[in-house]
């Protein structure tokens, strides 16, 4: 089954030469399927969907669209020739399976079920498991060619604009003047949606008419709900340098408004061509369009990464063996975070806890406070930032990486464009990063007025708009991953925010602020030459089987994923007590960084203790991860509200025995935090 030549050739192998020959009939609506056929797809509709057909009955309103979902696998299995028939001949069939449609639910009706009989019901092929999966049917939106005319074809993009909802055409009926015979017209998207005349009556009696003159029954146009949107292929799949392709997409009746700008989507339809614009002096050329049979949101499927239940045993069989040492464990799991990078274990654990993130908490009032984490390194050059931020790419199942220099607010955020003659909206990095990951490189050469744009996605995770009488929200669940450079030489006695020329309140939006300096300091740059030139001696290959020694990068972001969709860590009262008196003591002795010192530290505490939960594959929040949390955020604070000098992030190396190691700090964080209590 690997070719779909092959299998089409065995189901009929006179078929698909007709489709060839007769493809103008059928283009213009006027290719007549066979009465069997008819029969097969209405009994096999009433065999497989009279719940569906129930449930539409039901309904009381009779004028309006209802889509009927039929699986394209189970049709294969049961019909092959109609399905055969559907995939080559999707015009004509697919208007066969709706006229079946209303013909199956008069036969429900009539089994003594109660309802009232609907005037519009449409097919929707579900390709999903299918043979239709195959890259004959299912080729990237970059791949489209001509040979794809014609046929059942699915593509999957995001969706980067979405047009307004119009009122469309979409039949109308003639009388020959000859026969007196009726027969429905369909307006062309080719010839721009105008209707051309048959040459003679397409009526097929026992006597050919052979009439040529046609008049217009008056009030038989069908009006349908029409959108156009546009998806572009996703940028993850494509190597550098590769451009991302766009088409466009025609959603009618029941399609319209289901999907908005953002969204992953899967598209079932036929693929056609339309005129393009005129303009003077311009060659005429014909744009591809798919005009949609399906549509499927897949945001919150994100299938694109399967845990296996052979994964999930190693992970257990991994935290078993860890179980009198989880702290080493969890280095062993970090030590496959950018291992080309020496070191840096502090960065390595915010990056793993950024990319985790925490359990969103709606309350009863429905205010919804973000499970996100942000993270920002600012760093001498050569610190490895840019290294991180392109593997916290790779890690993230949907990722935007973006330069500060070569971004505007609109880009990060939403364009209003022109089509046509009307404003649409057009989806920028934040938003197409939905759900996933946005990588800022050189953050402090964006402009103030556009780091400004994304206060409010960073916190409240949507973006207001209003553009050319466009007014909307759009929905920007992602975590955002900064870099940045210190303005000049960084001064450790003056504040982050003069340091980086980032405004308090973006500060105060980030989770971690990590400051990595190239201080000198003889012992560490030993260390790191000796390993840079180990590494470039010896090309060794480690055993990805071996999760104890090795965690290669499908590994780490399966695991990622995993614990994301399994996990909604809750705290401990000893966990809460820890969180509770830090933040108190930060509030006490905030005066000389103010800004990253509000209710919001709170927020992240609790988020990245979540995280760590998450990371040590545990569902409730112990006093190890409250402490932890405090770790990272003592690291990106400039002054220290515990230990005087915390160190540096870029010298902060793999302990050998990190439990012992943690046992110690435990101590003096808890010695401290009494010692605020007792006082307060």
């Amino acid at each position: 089954m690997g070719n779909i030549e092959t299998w089409s050739a065995g189901c009929f192998p006179s078929e698909r030469c007709e489709s060839v020959q007769s493809r103008g009939a059928w283009l213009t609506g006027n290719y007549i399927a066979h009465p069997d056929d008819f029969q097969l797809i209405v009994s096999f509709l009433e065999r497989n969907h009279s719940d569906q057909f129930q449930s539409i009955l039901s309904s009381p309103d009779s004028d309006l669209h209802f889509p009927l979902f039929v699986d394209f696998a189970e049709l294969f299995e049961e019909e092959l020739r109609v399905a055969c028939l559907l995939l080559f001949q999707p015009n004509t069939y697919l208007r066969v399976f709706d006229a079946a449609a209303i013909s199956a639910q008069q036969t429900v009706l009539a089994d003594g079920k109660k309802g009232v009989e609907k005037k519009s019901i449409h097919v929707r092929i579900n390709t999903c498991g299918s043979p239709l999966e195959f890259p004959e049917t299912f080729p990237s939106i970059g791949r489209v060619r001509v040979q794809h005319h014609g046929i059942l074809l699915t593509l999957k993009g995001i969706v980067i604009r979405s047009g307004a909802i119009k009122m469309h055409e979409g039949e109308r009926t003639y009388m020959c003047h000859k026969c007196k015979n009726s027969f429905p017209v369909h307006p062309l998207v080719e010839a721009r949606n105008s209707i051309s005349l048959p040459s003679i009556c397409p009526i097929q009696n026992s006597k050919p008419c052979s009439g040529t003159k046609f008049q217009y029954v008056e009030n038989t146009i069908v009006c349908h709900d029409y959108q156009e949107i546009k998806i572009q292929e996703s940028t993850q799949v494509l190597g550098v340098g590769a451009i991302p392709r766009s088409i466009l997409v025609i959603l009618k009746d029941d399609l319209v408004d289901v999907v908005k700008a953002g969204d992953d989507v899967i598209v079932s339809g036929v693929l056609t061509a339309k005129w393009a614009p005129e303009l003077k002096d311009v060659r005429c050329d014909l744009d591809p369009v798919l005009i949609a049979n399906n549509v499927r949101r897949v945001n919150e499927l994100k299938s694109v990464i399967d845990v296996s239940d052979d994964f999930v045993m190693k992970f257990k069989q991994f935290w078993a063996h860890f179980k009198d040492s989880p702290l080493k464990g969890r280095n062993a799991i970090l030590r496959g975070i950018c291992p080309q990078v020496f070191g840096l274990f502090t960065v390595k654990l915010a990056v793993a806890l950024t990319l985790i993130g925490g359990v969103q908490h709606v309350d009863a009032s429905g205010t919804r406070i973000r499970g996100e984490s942000h993270l920002l390194l600012v760093g001498d050059p050569g610190t490895g930032k840019s290294q991180f931020l392109k593997f916290a790419a790779k890690l993230s199942n949907r990722s935007v990486i973006t330069t500060g220099l070569g971004s505007t607010s609109a880009g990060l955020t939403v364009t209003a464009v022109k089509d046509g003659g009307e404003w649409m909206l057009e989806a920028g990095a934040l938003v197409l990063a939905d759900g996933g990951l946005c990588c800022i490189d050189e953050f402090d050469s964006m402009r103030e007025h556009d780091r400004a744009t994304i206060h409010e996605a960073m916190e409240q995770q949507t973006i207001s708009v209003a553009k050319a009488g466009l007014v909307t929200t759009l929905s920007t669940r992602t975590t955002v991953f900064g870099a940045t450079n210190p303005k000049g030489q960084y001064d450790p006695d003056q504040p982050l925010s003069v340091n980086t020329t980032l405004s308090g309140p973006l500060l105060s939006r980030f989770d971690i602020v990590l400051v990595l300096l190239d201080t000198k300091n003889p012992d560490w740059d030993a260390v790191v030459s000796s390993h840079i030139l180990s590494e470039a001696e010896s090309d060794s290959t480690t055993n990805d089987e071996d999760l104890i020694n090795s965690w290669p990068l499908a590994t780490l972001k399966r695991y990622i994923h995993y614990v994301k969709e399994h996990f909604r860590p809750v705290l401990t009262r000893e966990a809460e007590i820890v969180i509770s008196s830090y933040y108190q003591l930060q509030r006490k002795s905030a005066t000389h960084n103010a800004a990253r010192t509000t209710v919001r530290m709170l927020e992240s505490l609790i988020r990245l203790a979540q995280a760590h939960a998450r990371l040590m594959f545990r569902n409730e929040v112990t006093r190890l991860d409250a402490i932890t949390a405090i770790l990272c955020i003592e690291s990106s604070m400039t002054t220290s509200a515990i230990v005087d000098c915390i160190g540096n992030a870029l010298h902060s190396n793999f302990a050998d025995n990190p439990d012992q190691e943690y046992a110690k700090q435990e101590i003096l964080i808890r010695q401290k935090l009494n010692r605020v209590e007792s006082e307060g």
